[in-house]
């Protein structure tokens, strides 16, 4: 199967900004996952491509300041993250998946990458 790469994590401090980004090839469903320690891993965002639009979700807790996109060209999915709170805190993954549809349940996605640490100090 195909292994993601994620980067662009980092340590920064609230109210920060950072750019992940994973190297992917192009799929229907691709989304961001992340963990925080001592907790169960959550899905942040996804983004579905259609024929002719795309359709992205955002958790609550996310809405407003993360970005989800992706560039086929380039093979990549990013989120963008302004106004970092410390508890963004966590690893961060990249996952994509094959079947129609898209969504945060976990064992819908094939693909996952090794995840990028983001840090967030107050």
């Amino acid at each position: 199967g195909e292994q993601l790469v994620e980067s662009g994590g980092g340590s920064v401090q609230a109210g920060g900004s950072l750019r992940l980004s994973c190297s992917a090839s192009a799929y229907t469903c691709m989304a961001w996952f992340r963990q925080a320690a001592g907790s169960e891993r959550e899905g942040v965002a996804f983004i579905h491509t259609l024929i002719d639009t795309s359709v992205t979700e955002y958790a609550d807790s996310v809405k407003g300041r993360f970005t989800i996109s992706r560039d086929n060209d380039k093979h990549s999915l990013y989120l963008q993250m302004n106004n970092l709170k410390p508890e963004d805190t966590a690893l961060y993954y990249c996952a994509a998946r094959i079947s129609w549809g898209c969504n945060f349940r976990e064992p819908d996605f094939d693909y996952w990458g090794q995840g990028t640490q983001v840090t967030v100090s107050p």
